[in-house]
């Protein structure tokens, strides 16, 4: 955010450099015509009017300090070191009395004078933006943002400045591109891009109804400021995208498992349900074991359903570590590979990885699946879990279906760091 109103003018009133008031008229030439007056020397007949506007601005003699300066406006030829001082003393008057409509024509009077540093320029510049946007004159505000970005557009104060003045003009689009070049510019140097910054853009999107642009922060946000808001809003923007499949429901729920973003005892029992319906109670059993945990299963009305289900799902997944290699040799016998990447995937329930990969491997090789990029997806996940962030990002970028499959993939590696 930008400093305050009575901030900026302390600035301001600092960077006019008001000490340098009241001004040393030279005896040498004071009583010269004023065709001998040299060209950097205030006459007296500028300068004791405006030590006297400096006298009333210490005083907070405001009106009497205008209407002093406004006395020299019947003082012809004036130099332009004169018209300097008198540019700077309005200045401080203005910014003293909130006078924005002044202080702006001061201070482009100064910086066309060509007297200013270019550092006093941009401080100048950055400063009356700053004074317009407090006082919530956006227009104003925006043509001194962009006259400051274009004479140092590096700066990320100003940028951060401009893209809010174009959101509280309802410029949302404006405001979204300025807003991603803040963001490119913060990823190219290796920063995070700031959380408020990301919720402004988000905010804007939202106003565009534009619920890509709006994933695509959300997964910023996710990335750089993970809190279970955020992947809630985030899954749930992903799951009900159009085109998503509904097959991939149970990949959706894993993903959020591993967020740790489950909170609702009905969710931890549909979870368990579809992987009941899958036939991999190990991981059934891993989920039933993280709802205990977490005092979400096992507690109110649907405690006793709760404990059968838990009963029935630790059964069913001893029963299964049993008997885990019993389909391999069918499985290796069948057209598809199905069968051996449902099979291999089941062995990374356990923890086998170096036994369930190469399966996994095996099977989408062999080919024949209707939905291959799911066994892909599943495939990369194990590679995740193993500790192989590396392969399994060579693995998502093969992903190619637009079903959402991609789209879980890419939020995997920010799940799983």
């Amino acid at each position: 955010m930008k400093k305050n109103s009575s901030i900026a003018a302390a600035a301001l009133l600092l960077a006019l450099g008001a000490s340098a008031l009241p001004f040393a008229i030279p005896q040498a030439y004071a009583e010269e015509p004023a065709a001998a007056v040299k060209p950097e020397t205030i006459r007296v007949e500028i300068g004791k009017p405006l030590n006297e506007a400096q006298e009333l601005i210490n005083a907070k003699k405001f009106d009497e300090a205008i209407a002093k300066v406004k006395s020299l406006d019947a003082v012809p030829n004036k130099t332009p070191p004169e018209l300097f001082m008198i540019d700077r003393t309005n200045a401080i008057i203005a910014s003293s009395t909130n006078d924005n409509a002044l202080m702006a024509k001061s201070f482009d009077n100064m910086i066309n004078s060509k007297r200013l540093s270019p550092a006093d320029v941009l401080k100048f510049t950055d400063g009356m933006a700053s004074v317009y946007f407090n006082a919530k004159d956006y227009p104003n505000a925006k043509i001194w943002a962009e006259r400051y970005i274009a004479l140092d557009p590096a700066n990320p104060q100003i940028q951060n400045l401009l893209a809010r003045i174009l959101y509280l003009q309802n410029d949302f689009a404006g405001a979204s591109k300025q807003i991603g070049k803040e963001i490119a510019a913060d990823e190219a140097a290796g920063r995070a891009p700031s959380q408020e910054t990301l919720r402004l853009q988000a905010s804007a999107y939202q106003q565009l109804k534009d619920k890509d642009g709006y994933r695509t922060v959300l997964e910023r946000l996710v990335k750089y400021y993970p809190t279970k808001d955020y992947w809630a809003d985030l899954l749930y923007q992903t799951e009900t995208k159009p085109g998503f499949a509904d097959r991939l429901r149970l990949d959706e729920y894993r993903l959020e498992f591993t967020a740790d973003n489950i909170t609702e005892a009905g969710r931890f029992v549909e979870m368990i349900q579809l992987l009941q319906q899958a036939g991999i109670p190990g991981e059934a059993k891993k989920v039933v074991d993280k709802g205990y945990a977490d005092n979400v299963l096992g507690t109110g009305k649907d405690a006793a359903r709760h404990k059968q289900l838990r009963d029935q799902v630790t059964k069913q997944a001893a029963d299964d570590a049993k008997s885990l290699s019993d389909g391999e040799k069918q499985a290796r016998a069948a057209k598809t590979g199905t069968g051996l990447v449902n099979i291999g995937y089941n062995y990374t329930v356990y923890g086998q990885f170096d036994k369930g990969i190469p399966m996994m491997e095996e099977g989408i090789a062999k080919g024949g699946m209707k939905n291959p990029d799911d066994a892909k997806l599943r495939l990369g996940v194990a590679y995740l879990k193993s500790g192989n962030r590396a392969k399994a990002e060579e693995v998502f970028k093969t992903i190619q279906s637009t079903d959402g499959a991609a789209d879980l993939a890419r939020l995997w590696l920010l799940a799983v760091k």
